[in-house]
């Protein structure tokens, strides 16, 4: 019911009070009084405005149910929808949350195991760094390093009829490798030396004083595996008149270099060369072009050789075919002569065949008697 009709219904039941209070001053001021039936009148016309106003309240109320049944359905239905569409992005919000969380759970696995696996490889580093050093630590085991780097080294550049590992010389010494060439200049002694403590202590120097001290017992330690090289492998007669001193590592082959300049002097001048890792691929490459040019030059003289057996063989046919040509020349006389003689008797027989016989001769033989 709208509030319009409620302040109609108090507005008609005022006026109606009112009246009724004003025609009863008016019977008590002395006056005629009212007639009943106006009075009935009045109330009745009251009554009926009020049950007129009673039912159209009603019809208000009624249609204001219903208006307020439908907006409530439409508003149930508008929830529902929105409740409805919510619930759908709620859930594929939470789909989408889901496959993000796993494929996250999955990038994450995969690093853990990317992670694990350079771990493992990290422990490995870390055993075969430990292991390195306790080879180079012992000074068996480190010649025994050098000495496989170097025949790596060999063994990738050179065919395996060039080199010979660990052989033995006349004097009774034992060569890392003997490179095998031709003379000049010969075979080639390799020997691996690692001066590893003397370097070590180089690196461990704090002051230039150390450091001094240190690069002299280096240069020490290398003059002296240069003098033994010299006096063992390099013979006369049987080898060339230079040795190589493999050095395992490139920073000790660049501070003798940098710094020890007289130690590689003094290495010229007794025919030792000091080569690195780097250095002995470059020598082992000369080695392999020598070897080479020395097998083309071979391969030359002999098939010169072969050349100047084809040439003799050559001249051979070249009389064998001018046998032949006088061969064919008699031949060819003898047929011309062979047709002259039968020139000639069929000649002779073309003229027997033009005598004329007398058939009756009267001095006729009988042969068959």
């Amino acid at each position: 019911m709208a509030m319009t009709d409620y302040l109609l219904i108090i507005l008609l039941v005022i006026i109606a009070l009112a009246g009724a209070f004003f025609i009863g001053r008016k019977g008590q001021g002395g006056g005629a009084p009212a007639p009943s039936s106006a009075v009935d009148e009045g109330v009745t016309s009251l009554k009926a405005q009020l049950e007129m106003l009673a039912q159209q309240s009603a019809a208000s109320q009624s249609q204001m149910a219903e208006q307020l049944r439908n907006q409530e359905a439409l508003l149930s239905k508008r929830l529902e929808h929105q409740l409805g569409t919510m619930s759908e992005r709620l859930s594929q919000n939470l789909h989408k949350q889901t496959q993000s969380t796993h494929e996250n759970l999955k990038s994450l696995a995969e690093r853990l195991a990317v992670i694990d696996a350079a771990s493992q490889q990290i422990t490995t580093l870390t055993t075969q760094v430990s292991s390195l050093q306790n080879i180079l630590s012992n000074k068996t085991e480190r010649g025994a390093f050098g000495e496989v780097q170097l025949e790596n080294l060999v063994r990738d550049v050179l065919p395996p009829n060039a080199y010979e590992f660990q052989h033995q010389l006349s004097n009774g010494k034992r060569a890392d490798c003997v490179l095998r060439l031709p003379n000049p200049p010969g075979d080639i002694v390799i020997d691996a030396k690692f001066p590893l403590e003397a370097w070590q202590k180089l690196q461990e120097a704090s002051n230039e004083a150390d450091k001094a001290l240190a690069r002299k017992a280096l240069g020490v330690a290398v003059k002296g595996h240069v003098r033994d090289i010299q006096e063992k492998y390099i013979i006369a007669g049987e080898t060339a008149e230079s040795a190589c001193l493999f050095l395992p590592s490139e920073a000790v082959y660049a501070e003798l270099h940098a710094n020890m300049q007289a130690i590689i002097e003094d290495s010229y001048k007794a025919r030792v060369w000091i080569v690195s890792p780097t250095t002995m691929m470059a020598t082992l490459n000369t080695v392999r072009a020598i070897l080479r040019d020395a097998r083309m030059r071979e391969q030359t003289a002999l098939i010169q050789a072969e050349i100047i057996k084809l040439i003799e063989d050559v001249v051979r046919l070249d009389k064998r075919v001018d046998n032949l040509g006088r061969h064919f020349g008699q031949a060819q006389k003898d047929i011309e002569d062979i047709k002259t003689s039968t020139g000639k008797i069929t000649r002779r027989g073309e003229r027997i065949g033009e005598f004329d016989v007398i058939e009756d001769a009267p001095d006729k033989v009988d042969l068959l008697s």
